[in-house]
């Protein structure tokens, strides 16, 4: 376990120290955030805020990962380079999209199509790739089955080898672009996405260790090997959770309000995709629906406003997502991500609880 502590509190200590001098570099360069005036009035003195601090976040967790292996002298596992390349893969589509929007000073980064073209592109590969690497125990990093709190026995594996890729790179695909969206739809207050970030990524630490500590590769040791787990590398993904989960919180303490910088697209669409990149890895892909159900809920705030315009011309929320209703009714800033922070922990509590009961209840 010492590998999850030094990510830990490596990344922690290089994203609260390294976002200062990004902060610092960003404002030489002019590089603020552009804010909509059909927004929230109140946001509005936030413009120019410098942005793209997702790319700090992404450094600090790739930096604390790298540690971890180097200081513990382990070999890094197929499992967690892969998530480490969806995490970067998409921060660099979404730092593209805040280059432009800062560049062009407007709100509009990539077009839909350019930025579902990336994240279609690396998450393809992140797909394709997450099915090879077989261990000696049979073990890859991703499976065809689909999981909730492990593999199931619904699978995708049906039709030949070719179908069975292509469904499973559709599943995946539909996984990442719901977590990066639903984070990057959650990033709207200063803060919010970010700490409830933290929240999930910490509930992986402990999934990923107990994964382990219940890991079917070593069911000789364990009392109850009937009920083990078949992820291949659970200890190397609580140390990419762990790297996550510090790299928040030190962004958080600039991010929190007053927001001193924002995480921008850049992070917003990476820790998304990290987060499916843990669910498909750690076989929790439907867990995670509830774990991240703050991300759930704001994303199926924009598209039930979406389509109750399109369908009655009448607008459910005074505006989507989620947050900026509220603050549209009245509510202090604060008051929004706190309560939202409340929110997000209970879900990821509820998650957890999930988690251990099956492996309980079914001993």
């Amino acid at each position: 376990m010492k590998g999850v502590l030094i990510a830990a509190i490596v990344s922690l200590i290089a994203a609260l120290f390294g976002t200062p001098m990004f902060i610092k570099f960003l404002v030489r360069k002019g590089y603020g955030q552009f804010i909509r005036d059909d927004g929230p009035t109140t946001h509005h003195t936030k413009r120019g805020t410098p942005t793209m601090g997702g790319a700090v976040i992404i450094a600090a967790s790739l930096l604390a990962y790298g540690c971890a292996h180097l200081f513990t002298m382990t070999p890094m596992s197929a499992s967690g380079l892969l998530v480490m390349f969806l995490m970067a893969g998409l921060g660099l589509v979404g730092f593209a999209d805040d280059a432009i929007k800062i560049t062009k000073q407007r709100s509009l980064g990539l077009t839909s199509l350019q930025k579902l073209g990336g994240q279609t592109l690396v998450a393809v590969i992140f797909a394709v790739l997450a099915l090879q690497f077989e261990n000696s125990n049979g073990l890859t990093p991703a499976s065809y089955a689909i999981s909730f709190v492990r593999d199931s026995s619904l699978s995708l594996a049906v039709g030949g080898t070719v179908v069975s890729l292509l469904l499973f790179v559709i599943w995946a695909n539909l996984l990442i672009a719901g977590t990066s969206n639903g984070v990057n739809l959650t990033d709207g207050l200063d803060g919010l996405a970010t700490g409830a970030c933290v929240m999930v990524f910490g509930a992986y630490v402990l999934i990923s260790i107990w994964q382990f500590n219940q890991n079917c590769q070593y069911s000789e040791m364990m009392t109850h090997a009937a009920k083990c787990y078949d992820v291949r590398d659970p200890h190397d993904l609580a140390v990419v959770a762990a790297a996550l989960m510090g790299a928040c919180f030190g962004f958080l303490w600039w991010n929190a309000t007053p927001a001193k910088i924002f995480m921008g697209d850049t992070g917003s669409l990476a820790l998304g995709g990290a987060l499916a990149g843990l669910a498909i890895t750690t076989r929790t892909e439907f867990l995670v629906v509830i774990l991240a159900g703050l991300f759930v809920i704001e994303t199926l705030s924009v598209i039930l406003q979406v389509g109750s315009f399109k369908a009655r011309r009448k607008r459910i929320f005074r505006m989507a997502p989620l947050h900026h209703h509220f603050e549209m009714v009245g509510w202090n800033e604060i008051t929004v991500v706190i309560r939202f922070w409340i929110i997000a922990g209970l879900c990821v509590a509820f998650g957890l609880g999930i988690f251990y009961a099956e492996w309980n209840v079914s001993q």
